[in-house]
């Protein structure tokens, strides 16, 4: 076997080789090996193949053995990409707005919930929201174990459904940011609330407008989190970049509404801490 590079015209290289069968000889897709001449010896046949010069299937598919050059066609794997149908993407889009939404109604009741717990000017039974008790050994809530309610405008009546926790009850009260101490006559507890004096209005404000702040920061990474799924689904071919475009500005409509809502009950919390 002999092979051999020669040139003709310009940047068009010649490939000659001796092969034993001609049938061996497969041209490649689209054209990349051209026969050029040949002889008719008996023995050997001598085959020149011209080969485009910025072509690299030759190093591939050109292999040399003992009884010659033989030229083998590449083997393409078949691969077959699926398209996402207008329902999946709809669904899709649908799955992620409703998970920001919901999201974001949790948010807002978690505010509120923070701010409901800070005492005002009146008795609230919604201040004992965040307390829990240590009862048989795990945390559990006040009001899943006692029955609370408001006699007048400023005290609250605790009365356990199991007296055997009034002493884990007084001690989640002291414990807690309430500021009261309860009264514990071995059957009801009773918080007696004095008048907030002008300081620690002050000090409730600054956590009204702390608690405000986390709220809004919980309302951006909804949106964040959302902005990377609509991103995902954009190098997924799933949506083009105006679609992405129309979806990102829809979700800042939806954050602008939610922090109103923060905002506005930031200003009722303040307004309520402030009346005398």
């Amino acid at each position: 076997m002999a092979a051999s590079l020669s040139s003709t015209a310009q940047t068009t290289p010649i490939l000659r080789f001796r092969a034993s069968d001609s049938k061996s000889l497969v041209s490649p897709p689209g054209s990349c090996l051209r026969v050029i001449a040949s002889n008719n010896a008996s023995s050997a046949r001598e085959i020149a193949c011209s080969l485009r010069s910025d072509n690299p299937w030759l190093g591939a598919g050109v292999k040399l053995s003992g009884g010659g050059p033989v030229v083998k066609r590449s083997l393409q794997k078949r691969v077959v990409i699926r398209s996402a149908t207008i329902e999946e993407i709809e669904a899709e889009k649908s799955a992620i707005e409703k998970d920001v939404k919901s999201k974001m109604e949790r948010t807002i009741e978690t505010l509120r919930t923070s701010f409901n717990s800070i005492r005002t000017g009146r008795a609230n039974v919604a201040m004992l929201d965040k307390i829990e008790v240590e009862y048989y050994g795990s945390p559990v809530s006040l009001k899943s174990i006692a029955q609370i309610s408001t006699p007048d405008g400023t005290s609250l009546l605790l009365q356990p459904y199991d007296k055997s926790s009034l002493k884990a009850i007084e001690k989640a009260i002291v414990s807690s940011d309430l500021g009261v101490t309860p009264n514990n006559d071995g059957d009801v507890i009773r918080l007696s609330l004095p008048p907030l004096t002008s300081e620690r209005r002050k000090e409730l404000t600054k956590v009204v407008a702390k608690q405000t702040e986390e709220g809004k920061v919980a309302l951006r990474n909804i949106r964040r989190d959302a902005l990377k799924s609509y991103d995902k689904l954009e190098k997924e071919k799933k949506l083009s970049e105006d679609n992405v475009k129309d979806l990102s500005s829809d979700l800042q409509k939806l954050i602008d509404t939610y922090m109103k809502k923060v905002e506005e009950l930031c200003k009722q919390k303040e307004k309520e801490l402030l009346k005398v």
